[in-house]
């Protein structure tokens, strides 16, 4: 173990933060601070051997992080809580900065220990990165994605994501065995099971929001952020505000195929039925009543892909894959113009003023695409 002298030699608050924060931010922020250098010494490169970074390493790292601190600062005030939806919105503004992919891969890789930080002594989520970088070919990748035959089987398996036989075709012995997994699945008496939860059962929530993302490239945060003003059914389009759009600069309007819209509708009607979205204007919430985040996102990707028959064994299967196959398939359908605007993507080095594929001919693409 590293004594307190030498933990000191690495910086606690970088000049830029203490010049930020108020005298009792400071001292929050140095105590957040030295657990975290504390660990990177200690165990950071191998937390099961208790084998620590050398203090170089650590150094780079820790100014590294705080450079993301305070980008989080920036966009929502002071924080310690940076959660992993924070570390993909910076990542995705990292890729059109102006610097090495050699730089920005070593940012990556201090992400990566903050993360592994968070999970292994404050219970955080695993982090699975949106993008790799590699110095060899300056090339910025998707870590994964959908082939176009898995996003048909993607769509349809959701149909038959946590879905049970219809209550009519049942005997009464076999209705009385679902009543069984029913009172499980909804965490209730077995005798309080009625023909309302068969319905909730064959829901349209997940359906409506794996289309949607099909459609629209939705990130986890903007599954979590997505609200009822965002749908307009009768324009078959999501209209993204700027505010939630992942801090774009603009709104945006985002095609949807007809089969969404027309799973959206079925969803929303169902949706009034329960009181858990009583005064809440989120259109997707969990089970317990919370809306999702990538953790969550990342269990029913991969339970569709268990569906689907989708192998995953050597693929680090999350949200993303969604995303990143409506970009492909949107950009060979109808180019990079109706991909870059279909995503709501904004790069520094080729900013679109106008939307260069209008909403029908994005609409048209979808439907062909799946």
């Amino acid at each position: 173990m590293l004594e307190e002298d030498e933990i000191e030699d690495v910086k606690i608050v970088p000049e830029p933060s203490k010049e930020r924060l108020t005298e009792r931010q400071l001292v929050d922020y140095a105590a957040h601070r030295k657990e975290l250098i504390r660990w990177m010494l200690n165990m950071g490169k191998d937390p099961e051997k208790a084998k620590g970074y050398a203090q170089a390493t650590v150094d780079k790292r820790a100014v590294r992080v705080d450079k993301f601190y305070r980008w989080v600062w920036e966009q929502e005030g002071y924080t310690t809580n940076v959660t992993v939806e924070h570390g993909d919105e910076y990542l995705k503004e990292l890729v059109y900065k102006d610097y090495t992919d050699k730089y920005k891969e070593g940012v990556l890789d201090s992400m990566k220990t903050l993360f592994r930080w968070r999970k292994h002594e404050l219970g955080g989520e695993d982090w699975e990165p949106e993008f790799s970088f590699s110095p060899n070919n300056g090339a910025s990748n998707p870590r994964e994605f959908l082939t176009e035959e898995e996003r048909q089987k993607i769509r349809e398996a959701a149909l038959e994501y946590g879905s049970i036989p219809t209550y009519s075709n049942l005997t009464a012995e076999e209705r009385d065995k679902w009543k069984s997994y029913l009172a499980q699945r909804f965490k209730k008496p077995k005798r309080n099971v009625s023909r309302s939860d068969w319905d909730r059962a064959n829901s349209w929530k997940i359906p409506s929001m794996v289309w949607a993302s099909l459609d629209a490239g939705l990130r986890p945060i903007e599954v979590k952020r997505a609200n009822l003003s965002w749908i307009d059914l009768e324009n078959e389009v999501l209209r993204i505000p700027k505010e939630e759009s992942s801090k774009n600069t603009d709104n945006w309007v985002v095609a949807l195929s007809t089969r969404t819209v027309n799973a959206l509708d079925k969803w929303l009607d169902e949706r009034s039925n329960y009181p858990t979205y009583d005064g809440r204007d989120e259109i997707w919430l969990t089970r317990e009543g919370n809306p999702y985040k990538s953790q969550s996102l990342r269990y029913v990707i991969r339970r569709l892909c268990d569906i689907a028959g989708i192998e995953t064994e050597n693929r680090k299967m999350s949200w993303y894959a969604i995303r990143h196959s409506t970009g492909t398939g949107m950009a060979n359908e109808r180019g990079l113009a109706a991909a870059q605007q279909q995503l709501r993507h904004k790069s520094q080095k080729t900013t679109m003023k106008y939307d260069q594929a209008p909403v029908e001919e994005r609409r048209d693409a979808l439907n062909k695409m799946g």
